[in-house]
C-alpha cells in the first residue's frame, strides 16, 4: 500500500540468504525508502538486522511485522531502546466494523470475532480457528518458546477461552489442564506475550477493601471464545461479557500508553475498566449494552479514594454521546472512545 516501498517476506528462504549480510542489502537500497519485514520474526537474528538500520542507514523507514514474542524471544538479542516504536494491532475494531466493512450486527462481530476472514465470512467456519490454533502453537509458541506439550497447552489455552473475562486461578486451572502449577504460570506468561491473552491488573487507588492482587484475563478475539463454548448465536446473557472484549481492545488501542485495569472491591462491587493517566487523573468505563442497565453506586464508591478523572458508559448503539449527572457524578454516554 506504499508506494516504492520493498517488501521482503521474510518466511522465505531466499529472504534470510539476501539478509546474511545486512550492510549490502541496505547499501543497495534508495536512499529515501520505505522496507517492510514481513514475519520478521523468522530471522535467526533480527534484532540485528534492525539494529543496523537504524544506526546507519537514516534514510531508510522500516516496517516489521511479526510475533509480538520478539522481545521475549532468544532471537532478539538486542530490546532497540529508543530505536523502534510498537504498533498493537487489535482484531477488527467495533468502530472498524461499522465505519469500514459496513458491519452493524453486533452479534455477528461477537460471533465471528474480529479477524478479517471469519469476519467477513457468511458463516462462521469452524475449521478456521481450529487451524489457526495449530498454526499459532507451531508458529509462535514452538518454535519461540521451544514448548513441546502441544496437548497441554492447547488444553490450557481453551480453558481460558472458555473463562474469558474471570479472575485468574492457578489452581483451578491446574486441575482441569492436568498440569503443575508452575507449567500453568509459564504457558499463562507466553500466551500473555504472544498476545493471545490480555492480563488485566486490579487498580489498587487507596481504598482498604480493594482487591490488589488478583488479576482477570480477557482472549484476545471474541470468535475464539465463542468457538471453545461451542456457541453458534449469541444469547442475551452473552453480550455483555463480549461487550467487554471489545471495549478493552478499544481502550487498547486509543490508550497504548496508558494503564488499563479493573477495579474491586471485597463486597464486589466493580468497574469493569479504570484507564490511569498523569497526574493521578483516573478514568472509570462500565460496559453495558443497554444504558438503563448502569449502575451508579459502584462508581460512588470508587470515586471516595478516586476523585479525579472523567465517568463512561460505553454502549454499542449510543450513535450520540450525551451526559446524565446521576446522584452527583458526571457520566458521559458513548458508543465509542471519545
Amino acid at each position: 500500500m506504499f508506494d516504492g516501498t520493498t517488501y521482503m517476506n521474510c518466511d522465505l528462504p531466499s529472504v534470510g540468504r539476501r539478509l546474511e549480510d545486512p550492510e549490502s542489502f541496505y547499501a543497495g537500497l534508495p536512499a529515501e525508502t520505505i522496507v517492510v519485514f514481513d514475519e520478521i520474526h523468522r530471522l535467526s537474528d533480527p534484532s540485528r538486522i534492525l539494529k543496523i538500520a537504524a544506526d546507519e542507514y537514516h534514510g531508510i523507514k522500516i516496517l516489521a511485522t511479526g510475533s509480538s514474542t520478539l522481545e521475549a524471544t532468544k532471537k532478539f538479542r538486542d530490546s532497540l531502546t529508543g530505536r523502534k516504536t510498537s504498533i498493537y494491532l487489535p482484531p477488527v475494531l467495533w468502530d472498524e466494523c461499522q465505519d469500514n466493512f459496513n458491519i452493524s450486527d453486533l452479534d455477528r462481530r461477537l460471533l465471528h470475532g474480529g479477524l478479517p476472514e471469519p469476519l467477513l465470512a457468511d458463516k462462521k467456519d469452524p475449521g478456521y480457528f481450529s487451524e489457526w490454533m495449530d498454526s499459532f502453537f507451531a508458529r509462535d509458541i514452538q518454535e519461540l518458546f521451544n514448548v513441546r506439550n502441544r496437548t497441554g497447552y492447547l488444553r490450557l489455552m481453551q480453558l481460558l477461552y472458555r473463562s474469558s473475562g474471570n479472575l485468574i486461578d492457578y489452581t483451578q486451572l491446574s486441575k482441569q489442564s492436568e498440569l503443575s502449577r508452575p507449567t500453568v504460570a509459564s504457558y499463562l506468561e507466553s500466551l500473555q506475550i504472544a498476545g493471545n491473552i490480555f492480563i488485566l491488573r486490579p487498580f489498587h487507588g487507596g481504598g482498604k477493601r480493594e482487591l490488589t492482587h488478583r488479576p482477570k484475563y480477557y482472549a484476545f478475539d471474541t470468535g475464539m471464545v465463542t468457538l471453545v463454548k461451542g456457541w453458534n448465536v449469541i444469547r442475551e446473557e452473552d453480550r455483555g461479557v463480549l461487550w467487554e472484549h471489545l471495549v478493552l481492545d478499544l481502550l487498547r488501542s486509543y490508550y497504548p500508553t496508558s494503564g488499563i485495569f479493573y477495579w474491586q472491591d471485597k463486597s464486589n462491587r466493580e468497574i469493569d475498566f479504570i484507564v490511569k493517566h498523569q497526574n493521578d487523573i483516573v478514568d472509570a468505563y462500565e460496559c453495558k449494552i443497554n444504558p438503563d442497565n448502569f449502575n451508579v453506586f459502584p462508581l460512588t464508591v470508587f470515586r471516595e479514594t478516586n476523585p479525579n478523572g472523567r465517568n463512561f458508559c460505553i454502549c454499542p448503539y449510543i450513535k450520540e454521546s450525551y451526559k446524565k449527572n446521576i446522584k452527583g457524578h458526571i457520566v458521559e454516554f458513548i458508543g465509542r472512545i471519545i
